[in-house]
């Protein structure tokens, strides 16, 4: 496929930090966080969203798959939100030993039965910016768990920060919770301002983010 669109900043040495940004959004929504990190940083637009091409195929593996593809570096940091997130995770699966540290921003884990109480409009309901037919596949697959993400978990050793929105999020808490406890090393902090920490919260986001990403090697 054709590459994702991206947005570089940063002093260009050292494993890069990538980020992804939830449903219906873009990599823009990462310009204030990135102007603040001391790092090499790429933001890119998922398939179907913003410069990125409308392939069709939006399953989290697919997404994966071509964030792997845009990312020519053997070593890199990853940050996700939400939809991004989930791709992450994924992307930690699919090439455990490219990724060294995760960020997920208040991610919705697979739930633990299929979800059949949410419809999708045919059509949006407003005008978007982004290929509609990514919200048809994300909440299929929301829909139909796979149980082969969840069981996962537990395989994934990249040093993990879970960043929680707390009861104004309209994510499961405690379903995240016990994600982040099935994997080795992963670390859940709440900001309890929604589930859009880092656009409600940035300096908040910054503060906790910042420093883990900017962190020596041990």
């Amino acid at each position: 496929m054709d590459t994702l669109g991206r947005t570089t900043g940063g002093p260009d040495d050292g494993p890069p930090v990538v980020l992804l940004h939830a449903l219906g959004s873009s990599k823009d929504t990462w310009t204030r966080f990135t102007a603040a990190l001391p790092r090499h940083t790429i933001a890119l637009d998922l398939p179907g969203h913003g410069t990125s091409p409308h392939t069709g195929d939006y399953t989290f593996t697919a997404m994966a798959d071509a964030v792997l593809a845009a990312v020519d570096e053997d070593r890199f940091d990853l940050v996700g939100h939400s939809l991004g997130g989930a791709v992450a995770m994924h992307v930690v699966m699919r090439d455990p030993a490219r990724v060294r540290r995760l960020v997920v921003e208040d991610i919705a884990p697979p739930p633990h039965e299929p979800v059949t109480d949410y419809e999708v409009p045919a059509e949006p309901p407003e005008p978007v910016d982004f290929d509609w037919a990514v919200v048809h596949a994300i909440k299929r697959l929301i829909r139909t768990p796979d149980p082969a993400w969840w069981a996962a978990l537990d395989r994934i050793t990249a040093e993990t920060l879970w960043l929680a929105g707390g009861r104004e999020s309209h994510v499961d808490q405690d379903r995240l919770r016990d994600a982040a406890a099935r994997m080795p090393s992963a670390t859940v902090v709440e900001i309890p301002v929604g589930h859009r920490i880092h656009s409600v919260a940035p300096d908040e986001f910054a503060a906790v983010a910042g420093p883990f990403l900017t962190r020596a090697e041990p």
